[in-house]
């Protein structure tokens, strides 16, 4: 983990998109996904093994973006983090 590489994925713009994306497929979350996606970027970018799978993508193809790349951060994981920070209690 690193946080040079959560704090790149947090602030990439295909990354902001597609979590937005996600969190917009469940309605239930906020009637504002670019809002949500925004206020809650340093937790998502810190979901366990993206940094791993952005870092590998990087040394694979380094002039790449990994965030526009579906198969480094998959859909899948994307979802299941945004499900997994609704159902969070809130503190």
């Amino acid at each position: 983990m690193t946080y040079l590489t959560q704090n790149d994925i947090a602030g990439n713009q295909a990354m902001l998109d597609r979590v937005a994306q996600a969190v917009a497929s469940q309605p239930e979350i906020t009637a504002d996904p670019d809002d949500w996606t925004r206020e809650h970027r340093r937790t998502w970018a810190a979901a366990p093994g993206w940094d791993a799978a952005w870092e590998s993508a990087l040394v694979a193809a380094p002039a790449s973006n990994p965030g526009i790349n579906e198969a480094v951060i998959t859909d899948g994981m994307i979802l299941s983090q945004v499900q997994s920070m609704a159902l969070a209690p809130v503190s």
